[in-house]
């Protein structure tokens, strides 16, 4: 069994920034990954919101993978060790995290954060599954690209939805974004960016009810609703060729939600966990940052500044341990 100071579940934005404090604090530091480090910023198309200039010369700003990649490397340089495996279990026995690796390894460290983020919220309607992978995706800049000029529904009001429209229509005139609700919840930049695009057709009080086709989506069947997002029984059926869903994410918990009675901290009514300032949950020893953690705006320098606090308050927490915390 390995023993590290600091475990860091997930290398997502937040996990790689925790990665690369950890070890400039002289931590020795795992993160763990199951696939590639970036997590859902490697999805974004353009990173312009982040602060400053990540782009280097007139190149402007950079994608999500390019700068997923420039933090997957800073933390390496410092000294942070990256393992490409799942974590399927987590316990903690004599004040000492043990985590068991989907090859059936163990690593154990005093101190553990969670940035396991969260998934893509499913719409839960026939044809859904039926068809990803088929004109059915989660993902506008893996897939866009396959529906060039083609009619293209995105589902969703927030950041996501907005993002992806705009990604989208530079690749089809035929965008139709549809959002159960009477207005966004996405920022009003991007949300006005949306409005004002000659290429995306918005349709607010509406929802998809069925994805329908034979190899791959052919048409969806549409309902309009109230402003709170409640059918109103208005259907009727519209020929499409791709859906793009972007209706909320799912907290990635299942590794503290259950198993140890005594690692299960805190949620809240939506899965979250809730910490508190420095990141740290009810559990001694367990922080969590980024999307999993219970938090009003989820954003990638968000995620990214909650790592650093997470990594900073893991770093206190083991000198108070060894008894040299500074006083």
């Amino acid at each position: 069994m390995t023993e590290y100071d600091l475990i860091i579940i997930g290398a997502g934005p937040a996990g790689l920034t925790a990665a690369q404090y950890g070890a400039r604090s002289n931590l020795n530091v795992l993160a763990i990954e199951q696939l590639a480090p970036g997590g859902q910023a490697l999805n974004i198309d353009v990173l312009e919101n982040y602060p400053g200039k990540v782009g280097s010369g007139s190149s402007g700003p950079k994608s999500g993978f390019d700068f997923s990649q420039d933090l997957h490397h800073q933390a390496e340089s410092f000294g942070a060790e990256f393992l490409s495996e799942s974590a399927v279990s987590l316990k903690k026995e004599n004040g000492i995290f043990l985590l068991t690796l989907g090859n059936g390894e163990t690593r154990a460290a005093p101190a553990v954060i969670l940035a396991t983020g969260a998934k893509h919220r499913t719409l839960d309607i026939n044809g859904e599954t039926q068809f990803t992978g088929r004109g059915v995706s989660y993902c506008a800049t893996c897939d866009g690209p396959f529906f060039k000029g083609k009619k293209i529904f995105v589902v969703g009001g927030g950041d996501a939805a907005c993002d992806e429209a705009q990604y989208l229509s530079r690749l089809s005139p035929q965008v139709v974004l549809v959002h159960r609700r009477d207005r966004f919840r996405a920022q009003k930049a991007l949300a006005n960016r949306v409005l004002h695009n000659s290429n995306i057709e918005v349709r607010f009080n509406t929802v998809i009810k069925e994805i329908s086709g034979d190899q791959k989506v052919t048409s969806v069947i549409l309902e309009k609703t109230d402003n709170n997002g409640n059918g109103l029984g208005e259907i009727r059926e519209e020929a499409a060729d791709a859906v793009f869903v972007f209706a909320g994410m799912i907290p990635q918990t299942a590794i503290v939600a259950g198993g140890d009675a005594s690692l299960h901290p805190d949620l809240d009514e939506t899965g979250y966990i809730i910490t508190d300032q420095n990141m740290a949950s009810s559990v001694p020893g367990l922080f969590a940052a980024g999307d999993v953690r219970a938090c009003p705006f989820r954003q990638v320098v968000v995620a990214a500044g909650e790592g650093a606090v997470a990594a900073h308050s893991a770093s206190a927490y083991l000198d108070d341990l060894k008894g040299e915390a500074y006083r």
